[in-house]
C-alpha cells in the first residue's frame, strides 16, 4: 500500500487537554454518512480461522482504544535530523572507524544533548508539553523513578548515581524523543535502513573474521573460540551482537514481503539470510533461542494467508541453518540443557549467577541493591547476565513489573493492528511491519534472558518503532473515517 504525502507531513503527537473531547467526537460523531464505513472497521467480520468468544466480540476496536490520543500536526523536522545523526554516532562510533575523529569519544553525548535541547524547545512550541504519554512512556518513567529511589539504598550510592545518570541520558530521554519524533513512515524507514546498513556491515565482518580465524573471544585451545563485532560498544560482545541481529532479521524479512519490486525483495531476503548466518557464527545460545522463537512467530503469522508458503520457508530456513552451522555448533547448543557439555563452564556459571540474582531480588524487593550494584552481591564480581533479574535485583520488583509491561504492551497493540488488517484482507505496509516488529520484540524478550541489556539501546528503539506504527495506523484510519463514503 502506497502511503500518501499527507501521512508523511502530518504527524501524530499527544493531544492537549483542550482537544481531547474534540478528538473523541472525530471518531464517534463523524456523521451519518460515515457511520457504515466506521462501523465496518469497529466491528469487522470475525476471523473464520478461529473461534471468537463473546468477550472478544464485545471488546472495543483499536480505533476506539486510541481515539483522541494522537493528533495530526507538522513539526520536529530539525529534531529528527539531530536524532538521526545521534543514531549514526551511536551505531557506528565514527571516532573509532575514522582516525581523524579519535579525539571525539564524547561525540554521542554532545549530539544527544543538542537533540534533547532542540526537542524540548520544539515540543513546547507545538504541544505545550514535554511528551505524549502512551503506556510505554509511563512505564519507562516508572522504572526510571525506581532507579532514582534505589540510589540512597544502594551498596555503593556513587556507583548507582553514575549508572543512573548514564541510563537517564542514554535511554529514557532519547526514548521520549523517539516516541514523539518518529511519527511518519519515511522517518521510521530511514532508521530501519540505518540499522540494517550497520547490521550488514557487522554480519559481513563477523563472517569474514570467522573464515579467517580471527577470534577475539574465548580460548584458542578449546572449541569455544568466538568472533567479536567489528564495532565496539553495543556490538563488540558476541552475545550482544547476536541479540541485535536477531531483532533486525524480522524487519528485513517483512520489508521484503511488503515490497512489490522483485529485485528489492531478493535484496531484503538476502540480507535476512546474511544476518541469520552471522547469528549462527557468533555461537550465542541466547541468540539461537531468540532466532527459534522469532521464527515460530513469523511462520505462524505470515502463514495465515498461505500455509504452504510458510511451511516451505520454514523448511528452507532449516536447510540453510544446517548448511551454515559449524560442526561444533551442536555442542555449543547442547550446553543450554547440559552444562557438562560446556567446556568453559560458562553455562553452569551463569546458572549460579541467575540463582543468585533471584535470591538478591527476593532479599531486596523494594529498591534492590542499587543501579549497577549487583556485582557486589555476586560471586567473582559477575553481572546478572539476565535483563529481567538485572531490573529486579538492582531496582526492585516494582521496576521489573514496569519493565515487563513495557515489553508486553506494544506487542499487544501490534497484534491488534495485525488482526484488524488481516480481517479486512489488507496486505498493507503496516500489516507487515506490525508482524515484523512482533517478531523483533519476541526475539529480544527471549535473547535478553541471557544478557544484562535492560539499560542498553536495543529494546528502546524497537518499542519506539512499535509506537510509531501505532500512531501512523491510527492517523490513517481516522483520515479514512473523515472521508464521506
Amino acid at each position: 500500500m502506497r502511503y500518501s504525502p499527507e501521512v508523511l507531513d502530518y504527524e501524530g503527537v499527544s493531544r492537549s487537554k483542550r482537544s481531547r473531547s474534540g478528538d473523541t467526537e472525530l471518531v464517534q460523531n463523524s456523521g451519518a454518512a460515515k457511520e457504515n464505513e466506521t462501523d465496518q472497521f469497529v466491528n469487522p467480520p470475525a476471523d473464520t480461522d478461529r473461534p471468537v468468544d463473546a468477550s472478544e466480540k464485545e471488546s472495543p476496536s483499536f480505533l476506539e482504544l486510541e481515539a483522541g490520543f494522537w493528533q495530526a500536526k507538522k513539526g520536529h523536522t530539525i529534531t529528527f535530523a539531530c536524532l538521526f545523526v545521534f543514531s549514526i554516532v551511536l551505531y557506528l562510533r565514527p571516532y573509532e572507524l575514522i582516525p581523524a575523529l579519535s579525539g571525539f569519544k564524547t561525540m554521542a553525548f554532545y549530539v544527544g544533548i543538542v537533540t534533547i535541547a532542540v526537542y524540548v524547545v520544539t515540543q513546547f512550541a507545538l504541544e505545550g508539553n514535554l511528551t505524549t504519554r502512551p503506556r510505554e512512556v509511563n512505564m519507562v518513567l516508572l522504572f526510571g523513578l525506581a532507579g532514582l529511589l534505589s540510589i540512597p539504598f544502594a551498596i555503593n550510592p556513587s556507583e548507582a548515581w553514575a549508572t543512573f545518570t548514564d541510563f537517564l541520558i542514554k535511554t529514557i530521554l532519547i526514548f521520549v524523543v523517539l516516541v514523539n519524533v518518529v511519527r511518519t513512515e519515511l522517518r521510521i524507514k530511514m532508521l530501519f535502513w540505518l540499522a540494517l546498513g550497520v547490521s550488514i556491515y557487522l554480519s559481513v565482518s563477523v563472517i569474514h573474521d570467522y573464515q579467517a580465524g580471527v577470534f577475539k573471544i574465548g580460548l584458542a585451545e578449546t572449541n569455544t573460540q568466538r568472533v567479536a563485532g567489528a564495532i565496539k560498544g553495543l556490538f563488540d560482545n558476541s552475545n550482544d551482537l547476536a541479540l541485535h541481529l536477531v531483532t533486525m532479521i524480522p524487519i528485513a524479512l517483512v520489508l521484503g514481503f511488503e515490497n512489490k519490486n522483485p529485485i528489492r525483495r531478493v535484496v531484503f531476503w538476502g540480507i535476512t539470510l546474511l544476518m541469520i548466518a552471522a547469528v549462527i557464527i557468533t555461537f550465542s545460545r541466547g541468540g539461537f533461542l531468540g532466532l527459534i522463537f522469532m521464527s515460530l512467530v513469523l511462520v505462524r503469522k505470515l502463514g495465515r494467508r498461505s500455509k504452504s508458503t510458510a511451511i516451505a520457508a520454514l523448511v528452507l530456513g532449516v536447510v540453510f541453518f544446517l548448511a551454515v552451522a559449524p560442526g561444533t555448533y551442536s555442542g555449543r547448543l547442547a550446553s543450554i540443557f547440559n552444562s557438562a557439555s560446556d567446556l568453559t563452564g560458562s553455562s553452569s556459571q551463569r546458572t549460579e549467577v541467575l540463582k543468585r540474582s533471584i535470591w538478591v531480588s527476593l532479599r531486596y524487593p523494594l529498591f534492590g541493591v542499587g543501579l549497577g550494584n549487583f556485582h557486589h552481591k555476586s560471586e567473582q564480581e559477575l553481572g546478572t547476565h539476565n535483563a529481567y533479574t538485572q531490573m529486579s535485583s538492582e531496582m526492585g520488583i516494582a521496576a521489573l513489573v514496569a519493565y515487563i509491561i513495557f515489553l508486553v504492551h506494544p506487542l499487544r497493540k501490534l497484534r491488534m493492528i495485525e488482526r484488524e488488517l488481516f480481517e479486512r484482507n489488507e496486505n498493507s505496509r503496516l500489516y507487515y511491519l506490525s508482524i515484523g516488529l512482533q517478531g523483533s520484540l519476541v526475539a529480544y524478550m527471549v535473547a535478553s534472558f541471557f544478557a544484562a541489556v535492560a539499560y542498553q539501546w536495543y529494546i528502546y528503539y524497537l518499542v519506539a518503532y512499535a509506537i510509531a506504527v501505532r500512531r501512523i495506523y491510527y492517523l490513517q484510519e481516522t483520515k479514512k473515517a473523515e472521508i464521506p463514503g
